[in-house]
């Protein structure tokens, strides 16, 4: 019975006890003083709780703590830390690692409000809240947030990563948008943090993803867009090679107001893409601007003639219809996310695509995309934050569960030697964060590692070890 009132673990210097270590009287402590549900393995309702989009792995905490208000958040974290056991969160499992043993996981998905001030132009938003309430939010108001190209997604989890989304060139990442940070330290102490009140932590927390604490609460800036010309161009899978060279030529002279990517698909694992026969390989170009429709016309031209249109959804768009351009998939299902940052994407860089997952290649990736960065997302903030910005394109892979990583070997001549903290997932991608900062970033986020989590309780995900002392 259910008791009431995004992982693979990282060694510490204590050890995890076993599940059956658990105080009894420690954990009664816990249910009473919380306003949520507490769940042991067995209990009614434990399965569920961890249920998660991506299927590449199921956690199996020690306890689970399904939190309601901030306070519920502090509790889990004094109740985990104070047995020395790794405290995690989950919101959607979108960004899964290895799953979790012996920990105790704090879930989010009932603190979900969303509230926005117009006159400010910020929104706030609780942890477990996701893209498409603060995108129907906002736009009640004329107003957008930088949000990812799925609705589904949870805000705090892809903001804290960065947040690459559809206005990315024009506006940057969803975290330099971000103006006030409400989070649990592993003292379980509340804590608000600001650039004025915190620049060090401020800094870390917007880049450094769930390494400092547990988000229970974000504000961030909105921006005054209301409509879209965007949707997505499709193609033959055997025409790759002439549209994905049309659009790398293509996008080295686009204004900062078009941000698109380009995709591999091999539905319908993943993905439908309109009018097209499921089980062949076709061609998605993503498209967002913010200018005219008339301009946007004159933009689309080039790639329009690119090859044999299976569909095209480009037009005028509400910007609340934003979830259209990419079309993620909305069913949970298992897949590893792996990603390299390149530095360019020329002949060479295409024709290694080609090989690793064009037709013929025997790829069997359902999706293998190019996001195209510049713009504002290679430009620093104007209140410094951790985000990587030093490439030219993002280039990603959803493959299907035991499926090697094939195609970024593939492109390693082009890589900035980086990834991109957000487009990771899976068991074999726990261990990558280092990989998504330069050395002087990465030292500094250490740094602040040891200052606020020395002794490692956030150390479930994508984490970074603290420095030793």
């Amino acid at each position: 019975m259910a008791l009431r009132p995004q992982h693979s673990v990282i060694p510490s210097s204590a050890p995890a006890p076993a599940r059956s270590a658990l105080p009894d009287g420690a954990v009664a402590r816990l249910v009473a003083e919380v306003k949520g549900e507490v769940f042991r393995p067995g209990d009614p309702g434990y399965a569920a709780e961890l249920d998660g989009f991506n299927l590449i792995g199921r956690h199996r905490p020690a306890l689970v703590v399904g939190a309601v208000t901030a306070e519920d958040v502090a509790a889990a974290v004094r109740f985990g830390a104070g047995l020395g056991l790794a405290v995690g969160v989950h919101a959607t499992g979108h960004g899964i690692a290895a799953p979790d043993e012996d920990a105790v996981l704090v879930t989010t998905r009932r603190m979900n409000a969303v509230a926005v001030d117009p006159v400010a132009r910020i929104a706030r938003v609780e942890a477990g809240a996701r893209w498409h309430q603060v995108v129907a939010t906002a736009a009640y108001h004329g107003l957008a947030p930088l949000n990812g190209s799925s609705p589904l997604v949870g805000v705090v989890g892809y903001t804290l990563g960065g947040g690459l989304g559809p206005l990315g060139r024009l506006y940057g990442y969803a975290a330099d948008h971000v103006t006030r940070v409400h989070l649990v330290t592993a003292d379980g102490r509340h804590r608000t943090v600001t650039a004025a009140s915190d620049a060090e932590l401020f800094w870390a927390l917007r880049g450094g993803k769930g390494n400092f604490g547990i988000v229970t609460a974000l504000e961030f800036g909105l921006v005054p867009v209301t409509r879209l010309y965007g949707g997505g161009l499709s193609f033959p899978g055997a025409e790759a090679a002439a549209v994905l060279d049309a659009w790398r030529t293509w996008t080295a002279g686009l204004p900062e107001t078009l941000t698109s990517s380009v995709a591999l698909l091999r539905p319908p694992a993943l993905h439908h893409v309109p009018d097209h026969p499921a089980g062949e390989l076709a061609v998605h170009v993503r498209i967002a601007f913010t200018g005219t429709w008339e301009d946007g016309e004159e933009l689309l031209r080039p790639l329009r003639a690119a090859g044999t249109l299976l569909a095209d959804t480009v037009a005028d768009m509400p910007y609340s219809a934003v979830a259209e351009i990419h079309q993620d998939p909305t069913e949970p299902l298992p897949y590893h996310e792996r990603n390299v940052v390149l530095r360019e994407f020329d002949e060479g860089a295409l024709a290694a695509l080609l090989a690793a997952a064009g037709p013929g290649s025997g790829c069997t990736d359902p999706m293998v995309e190019l996001r195209h960065l510049g713009g504002a997302l290679s430009r620093p903030p104007a209140v410094p934050n951790a985000v990587g910005r030093d490439g030219a394109f993002t280039l990603s892979t959803l493959s299907l569960p035991g499926s090697p990583d094939v195609v970024l070997d593939r492109l390693a001549a082009w890589s900035t030697g980086r990834r991109y903290l957000n487009f990771l997932a899976g068991p074999d991608t726990s261990r990558s964060a280092a990989e998504c900062f330069d050395p002087e970033t990465l030292a500094r986020l250490l740094r602040a590692k040891r200052r606020h989590d020395p002794e490692n309780v956030f150390r479930l995900g994508h984490a970074l070890l603290p420095e030793p002392a």
